[in-house]
């Protein structure tokens, strides 16, 4: 008897991180639209966007497990995991009242800077190779320059501006994750060597 696993299109997993993130992004603009004070009077609020990170990490590790095209590609989604628990697992914390120090809200700037660098390091084609490629790139540049949002909150917690930036960046990534198809061409170019497009 033959067992036939059925593994979806990469691009699959990535609308579903997608849907997740975009949750991620409208809890922190709610957060940032009515304030920290309001939005954290109910409890299970204020545990609702860092356990979702802590979810989204732990979803991570299957996804290296089983959606790896490389070495690269599986330390990148590992890196990606781990940063994501680092993330969820601090600001649980912080939620919590356990985690007191300041420090541990630079956690999540650092998540999003690694997060961004391992982006831009596991896409080893050009920008306009596929829209893969440019979603990859595009991701990675947002995370980075976006984990600046997040830095000035460690120093100015109730600084809308920035909160609102923080919410807005995980909304610009779940638009690029949910615009990725692995072999499909961007601005009309598709590079011969990415193959036949498939949408």
């Amino acid at each position: 008897m033959t067992v036939l696993a059925v593994i979806p299109p990469s691009e699959h997993v990535h609308w579903w991180f997608a849907t997740g993130v975009l949750l991620l992004g409208l809890c922190l603009l709610a957060r940032a639209v009515v304030g920290p004070e309001v939005w954290d009077r109910r409890p299970w609020r204020r545990y609702l966007w860092p356990g979702l990170t802590f979810a989204l990490g732990m979803l991570m590790f299957p996804v290296m497990v089983l959606f790896t095209s490389s070495t690269l590609h599986m330390l990148a989604h590992g890196v990606w995991a781990q940063v994501m628990l680092l993330a969820g697992a601090a600001s649980l914390g912080v939620a919590a009242g356990k985690l007191k120090h300041p420090a541990w809200n630079l956690a999540v700037p650092f998540a999003l800077f690694v997060s961004g660098l391992s982006f831009l390091i596991h896409e080893q084609n050009p920008w306009l190779y596929s829209r893969s490629s440019f979603g990859h790139h595009m991701a990675g540049v947002v995370l980075l320059i976006g984990g600046l949002f997040p830095l000035a909150l460690a120093w100015r917690p109730r600084w809308t501006p920035a909160a609102v930036g923080y919410a807005l960046v995980f909304v610009v990534i779940a638009i690029v994750l949910f615009a990725d198809r692995d072999v499909a061409p961007i601005f009309g170019h598709l590079d011969p060597d990415a193959g036949a497009p498939h949408r």
